[in-house]
């Protein structure tokens, strides 16, 4: 019994599951209203963008990459749904799986880049965050819809998406729970995922081993603008508006997201269970601070700090066990 506790207290999935509950508990101890499961179902729909890109965004760390350029996607999603199903009176769903087509071929973009150069996936993904963004707001110039407002007049049946629930359950929650078991599927049960975490320790080797490194890499800038992709039509359907700037403020807490659930930034490591629970932990956080009355943008704040101690820690947490291993073997020596 005693190891059984110690070995789910080694696990961080769980710690993390544990600090959510108290999270919410000691947040719902100054507003009891934050207890409530309603609110707590229906206030995830404000972070929902966020867990969908996270999810894959987990398979690009595990790679050993990184991907700024998400934010834009969601964006140029968003305005090119908008243009095709509101100028071109293009069926909503018929629109949504160009849109879509439109995110993959960014993340195509991204990965055959990032793959086919010895450029740092972070300058190469930066540069497409600003093309896809310009290309956001030059079609949306041209729609005259560049404005707050951005490209209105959807029908009730695309706003469902956001709005509507089965029984108590969003929709986007639905989603949600679909899209982590796939994703849990691919990266620890299949053979594409056993050669993401060996990618990401050490490509070289990978490449050796006779695995597709560059497809491999590619894969998984392509889930992920896919699913950035799928985030920007439901934040359209949530802000009942398409906008170039839809997603912006996504990048902070996805990245924190994924580092806190125990992916590493030099790659080699990440769980998307782990992923999702972050999410949620970081998302009713910062719904948390806000309803006592603590302004976003120094819930901003706290999210920043949280993901620069989650990185600081592991790299301790890596120095010590490595200088532990040199004394052991130190040690056996003498």
């Amino acid at each position: 019994m005693k190891n059984t506790i110690i070995k789910y207290f080694k696990n961080w999935g769980f710690i993390l599951f544990i600090l959510l509950i108290l999270e919410i508990f000691i947040i719902g101890l100054v507003n009891p209203n934050f207890l409530n499961i309603s609110n707590l179902l229906y206030s995830s729909n404000d972070f929902m963008h966020i867990v969908i890109v996270s999810i894959p965004f987990t398979l690009i760390l595990v790679t050993g990459g990184i991907d700024i350029s998400i934010t834009s996607v969601m964006g140029l999603t968003s305005i090119v749904f908008g243009m095709l199903h509101t100028f071109l009176n293009m069926p909503f769903f018929l629109a949504i799986v160009l849109a879509l087509l439109c995110a993959s071929l960014c993340g195509l973009i991204n990965g055959f880049l990032v793959s086919n150069t010895d450029i740092n996936p972070l300058v190469i993904t930066l540069g497409t965050m600003f093309l896809y963004k310009g290309i956001a707001i030059g079609i949306a110039g041209s729609s005259g819809a560049a404005g707050y407002n951005g490209i209105t007049g959807f029908s009730d049946s695309f706003l469902t998406l956001a709005y509507g629930s089965l029984g108590k359950i969003p929709y986007p929650l639905i989603f949600i729970i679909f899209l982590a078991i796939i994703f849990a599927i691919i990266l620890h049960k299949t053979r594409l995922g056993r050669q993401y975490y060996l990618v990401g320790v050490n490509k070289d080797v990978a490449s050796y081993s006779g695995i597709a490194v560059k497809f491999t890499i590619t894969t998984a800038y392509i889930f992920t603008s896919l699913c950035s992709g799928v985030s920007g039509i439901i934040l359209t359907s949530y802000f009942t508006s398409a906008r170039s700037d839809l997603g912006s403020d996504a990048l902070l807490p996805t990245l924190t997201s994924v580092v806190l659930g125990g992916a590493s930034i030099n790659g080699g490591s990440g769980f998307i269970v782990n992923t999702v629970i972050a999410c949620f932990f970081i998302g009713y956080l910062k719904q948390g601070l806000m309803s006592i009355g603590i302004s976003s943008d120094v819930s901003q704040i706290i999210v920043g700090i949280l993901l620069i101690l989650t990185v600081t820690s592991k790299i301790i947490i890596s120095k010590i066990r490595l200088i532990m291993l040199n004394n052991k073997i130190l040690n056996k020596v003498i």
